[in-house]
């Protein structure tokens, strides 16, 4: 095998030392022209090509961001039984479910480092998540990225001291970390405000898993439009982890047998409101048409689902991108400020709640 071109090499066939190589390579407004020209046309001529790695090395940078993700099994994301993940080890029975929302925001942030240079590592999140699985993304990338409750705040703050650290989706706190969300609040008063202005609904459920800041910050905005009419706030209980179907099904039954069904379900997610529309279409209970239900993400599933599920529409694919580019920012130029910001949603009126609308 032919030896391969090295910096060496190029510094000798253009004249110039190694550090000129370096430059115009790593640096090349630090080149003038015509020496960056020449330099060009040696390691043309050689077929050299630098390493993106040993250049990243030179800088004490590593060229890569990690992302600490959620593990892909149905009893470890919420999914009801019998829907398994195409990384599980039965065939997926329920292909509504994907790709779920953490795919697309995960999605943005390739993107992003694509489009940035970057290379992106992915480590996904067990409850049994050791201090050498967090070390072994952390220890070798230049910032991390990862989404609510994948790692405790003291270790996140702790890896901020030496990376910088971004939390996707999670509404602004006071742990001095970078982070993108959504107008959660906003979002989900909008969307309550549809079901009670625009169809008349005083008795609205609210479904959402608590221990969430983004979904505590929903019922917040729920909250908020019915003490504005001037209507009771109605709350239904979390599902247990991995229970979201069964669960689902027995409280519809218990609240149809009491006579005690609300006029709607407003579910902190699409993947509930989902599960709640098949709960009710076991028992015979039509929606629209005798209860209305809604979600919140804009996952693909509520679009193809029948009826199409009215949702707050987040820009995932855009909240992945935003994060990745403050990470980025970061590490290219460190700020001493918490870098933080906020995105818009969008109210997508479907049929779930009772309108015939476009299913865009």
């Amino acid at each position: 095998m032919a030896k391969r071109p090295t910096v060496y090499d190029v510094a000798e066939r253009a004249g110039v030392s190694i550090a000129t190589v370096s430059f115009t390579f790593s640096q090349p407004h630090k080149v003038r022209p015509a020496t960056r020209e020449a330099v060009e046309e040696a390691a043309r001529a050689l077929g050299y090509l630098p390493s993106a790695s040993a250049r990243g090395l030179a800088r004490g940078k590593t060229g890569a961001i990690g992302l600490f993700s959620f593990a892909y099994y149905a009893h470890e994301s919420g999914l009801r039984p019998g829907t398994q993940t195409p990384f599980g080890d039965e065939a997926n029975e329920d292909f509504r479910m994907f790709p779920l929302y953490h795919d697309e925001v995960q999605r943005g942030v390739q993107v992003e480092c694509w489009r940035r240079g970057y290379v992106l590592m992915v480590g996904d999140a067990k409850g049994t998540t050791s201090q050498a699985d967090i070390a072994a993304i952390a220890g070798r990338v230049d910032g991390l990225a990862v989404f609510p409750g994948t790692l405790p705040d003291e270790i996140l703050v702790r890896i901020s001291k030496r990376i910088p650290v971004v939390e996707l989706s999670i509404p602004i706190n006071n742990n001095g970390l970078h982070g993108v969300s959504v107008d959660n609040e906003g979002g989900m008063t909008a969307l309550t405000e549809h079901l009670i202005e625009v169809h008349g609904l005083r008795d609205i459920a609210f479904v959402g898993p608590a221990g969430f800041p983004d979904k505590e910050h929903r019922f917040s905005g729920y909250s908020r439009a019915m003490e504005a009419a001037g209507v009771p706030v109605r709350t239904v209980a979390t599902a247990p982890e991995g229970q979201l179907a069964e669960f689902a099904a027995a409280t519809v039954a218990g609240l149809a047998s009491a006579k005690r069904l609300p006029q709607a379900f407003v579910c902190s997610t699409d993947e509930e409101a989902l599960a709640y529309m098949d709960a009710l279409a076991a028992a015979g209970i039509s929606v629209p048409g005798q209860i209305a239900v809604t979600g919140f993400d804009g996952l693909v599933a509520g679009l193809v689902n029948r009826p199409a599920l009215t949702t707050v529409r987040q820009p995932l694919v855009e909240l992945g991108r935003t994060g990745a580019s403050i990470l980025i920012d970061q590490v290219t130029q460190p700020g001493t400020e918490a870098v933080t910001r906020q995105l818009p949603v969008k109210l997508m009126i479907r049929e779930s709640c009772g309108c015939q609308a476009s299913r865009a």
